[in-house]
């Protein structure tokens, strides 16, 4: 049996929205969110991996699981490959990143991406929504990607490139990413000991060091649409909804 664990990399020094992870929303911090979603997938053993004490303190005082690693790693997957490494779990196929900005993301998107991966032997598969605003075309803080062909609950697609900008508006395949990924381990292996290309550099989107080294991306279409905390506004958006459903 195929065995997968979610890392859940956290820090504090986001830049456009300081102390995010310990935000709280009806009295539940956003990293905290987050881990109860990854736990509810039923996928494998959750486990957040900060370079902070206070997300380790917040994490573990409600019972979560958390492992400290260097404070200094330059993307979040570098931070779960040392999670990993040191966690040294036996047997492990998988790895799921799901980044700690993503509370409302869909459990059963979580689980499909987990199924979906599995089933078509992905190095490397992610989620993506239709783009239903335009406006998020003009978004900076949420990114884009371009498929190699339409996806649909019945068909994944190759990731062409990922973009925060919107020089490529009125694409056929261009869809709202979600912060997820899923990783064979020795993919994710691979990956870390590449070097930052170019791409990534500008853009500040990790993927694109894969796609510029030839590792396969592919993207799996989800149904619904998370509101990813990036800023200020994306924080009272989600208090706002959250509030609501209560």
């Amino acid at each position: 049996m195929t065995k997968t664990i979610i890392l859940i990399p956290s820090r504090l020094a986001a830049t456009r929205l300081p102390n995010k992870p310990l935000l709280k929303v009806n009295g539940i911090s956003i990293i905290n969110l987050v881990y109860q979603k990854a736990k509810s997938s039923k996928i494998g053993d959750v486990f957040v991996a900060t370079g902070d004490e206070e997300i380790f303190e917040e994490v573990t005082k409600k019972g979560g699981k958390c492992i400290l690693t260097d404070k200094d790693h330059q993307t979040g997957t570098d931070r779960i490959f040392e999670a990993y490494q040191k966690l040294n779990i036996k047997n492990i196929d998988y790895i799921i990143n799901l980044q700690g900005d993503e509370p409302m993301i869909d459990i059963e998107d979580i689980k499909n991406l987990n199924s979906n991966t599995i089933k078509n032997k992905s190095e490397v598969a992610t989620l993506a929504c239709k783009i239903k605003d335009k406006n998020i075309l003009n978004k900076s803080n949420i990114v884009k990607v371009i498929t190699d062909e339409k996806i649909s609950k019945e068909n994944m697609s190759r990731a062409n490139t990922f973009s925060r900008e919107a020089s490529f508006n009125y694409s056929a395949n261009i869809y709202h990413h979600i912060g997820i990924y899923m990783y064979k381990a020795s993919t994710l292996e691979k990956f870390v000991n590449l070097k930052q290309s170019k791409n990534e550099i500008e853009q500040r989107l990790e993927q694109l060091r894969a796609i510029d080294n030839n590792i396969e991306i592919n993207v799996i279409l989800a149904n619904s649409s998370p509101i990813g905390v990036d800023t200020e506004e994306d924080f009272l958006e989600l208090k706002k909804i959250m509030n609501y459903k209560n």
